[in-house]
């Protein structure tokens, strides 16, 4: 980050850490609330249309990278080459905090947990429906049986995403504790127990991770 050379465009800005809202043409040298340096505060006022695709364009752009550095750090690690391998991870993480800053200036994507839930329901639904069929067709065109399959799994697993994200909603006040198993094959979800197999790829027990 560059130091502001000259006063901000708008009266308000935000601390991305810690919500904190600051009035005036300059963001503080250190927030008041969680300390934060002057260059961690946001404008809060939307972006131009055109920036906004760009910054969005970035944002997906990082979020790849990060994915696809974790998938290079684990052939360095099958390839015993455990210096690359920590190299790959290192960048991953920092791709992923490009990737959240990015998100930071995209306006009306992150507001509170029950519109996020209801955010994050909508979205699997709608790769459900929309986003998945076409690519199978696809796939189902080129005669690809294997890619049809790992979409197949792909897309049935974001129906049993939209239904914890629903439940979650229903039980939003009751605040009970859950603990989550995904199978790191398909991406299946499980609350608090798992089976012996994943339903959707059939996977054992041992490529389920638990969360939390």
């Amino acid at each position: 980050h560059t130091r502001w050379p000259r006063d901000w465009s708008s009266d308000v800005c935000s601390s991305d850490l810690c919500g904190y809202i600051h009035e005036g043409k300059r963001p503080p040298a250190k927030c008041p609330q969680c300390g934060a340096d002057e260059n961690r505060f946001v404008l809060m006022e939307p972006l131009p249309p055109e920036l906004e695709a760009m910054v969005r364009a970035a944002f997906a752009g990082e979020s790849k990278a990060a994915v696809r550095n974790q998938a290079f750090a684990r052939q360095a690690a099958k390839e015993e080459l455990p210096q690359v391998a920590a190299l790959f991870k290192a960048v991953a993480e920092a791709e992923a905090v490009h990737a959240k800053e990015m998100l930071n200036y995209l306006e009306g994507e992150v507001g509170d947990t029950e519109a996020n839930l209801r955010a994050a329901f909508e979205h699997e639904l709608a790769a459900k429906a929309e986003h998945y069929p076409p690519i199978l067709a696809a796939a189902v065109k080129a005669k690809r049986p294997d890619l049809e399959w790992a979409l197949v799994r792909a897309r049935d697993v974001e129906a049993r995403h939209a239904e914890l994200y629903k439940r979650a909603l229903s039980a939003l006040a009751g605040g009970r504790e859950v603990t989550y198993y995904v199978c790191e094959v398909c991406g299946y979800v499980f609350e608090d127990h798992t089976s012996d197999a994943c339903p959707v790829c059939r996977s054992g027990k041992d490529s389920f991770k638990r969360i939390g």
